[in-house]
């Protein structure tokens, strides 16, 4: 009989294969300020969104992603993995947020396999290996990206590193089993840190 530690492996293992995947670059809207505004009137910037949810830059991060309709599994994730308390703590963290189209991009069966109790020190594993200690901005990446001649490193709090370049000016992920994902929208502001969406699910060193 295969042990639930072998059979997360054999799953996550599959799951590397089709883990990365291109995201379509959104280009920035370049408006410009409107003239002749009264002079009472305050100007006040758009607010941000994360799958259409509309974000309260004043709640945690496990309550904004909660909203999230294109995080569910995500979110369905961080409860099994009995998460969801450090991502309301006080942080801050930075989170590269997999949508539910990456998750469903992974091997079939893996999702379900990961979400089993005996399981959970693999999902956690996983999950940990999406999270950075801190603030870290894509101006902050970028900055780095370029310090670094093209390519700058992130220690995840799972401890494996994310390796950071850009591809064609988007921010580019790829994980030590070599999988990239690229984000797809950044600088999502939460109470308690930083969510960047990406188009890939990010897999550590499992071994």
């Amino acid at each position: 009989m295969i042990s639930p530690a072998k059979a997360s492996l054999a799953a996550l293992a599959a799951a590397l294969a089709l883990a990365g995947c291109a995201s379509n670059k959104v280009a920035s809207s370049g408006e410009t300020a409107p003239s002749a505004k009264p002079a009472h009137h305050k100007a006040t910037a758009p607010a941000q969104t994360i799958g259409g949810a509309v974000v309260d830059a004043d709640a945690t991060i496990a309550a904004n992603i909660a909203k999230a309709p294109n995080l569910t599994t995500l979110v369905k994730a961080v409860g099994a993995a009995g998460l969801t308390e450090t991502l309301a703590g006080p942080g801050p963290y930075t989170v590269f947020a997999p949508t539910n189209a990456a998750f469903g991009r992974l091997a079939p069966g893996t999702v379900e396999t990961l979400l089993k109790p005996e399981n959970r020190a693999s999902l956690v594993k996983l999950l940990d290996y999406s999270i950075v200690a801190g603030r870290v901005t894509a101006a902050d990446l970028r900055h780095r990206i370029a310090a670094g001649n093209g390519t700058t490193t992130l220690t995840t709090i799972e401890g494996d590193p994310l390796t950071v370049t850009l591809t064609q000016n988007i921010i580019t992920l790829t994980d030590v089993n070599g999988n990239k994902s690229y984000v797809q929208a950044d600088d999502i502001t939460q109470s308690n840190g930083i969510v960047h969406v990406v188009n890939g699910v990010l897999i550590p060193n499992l071994a």
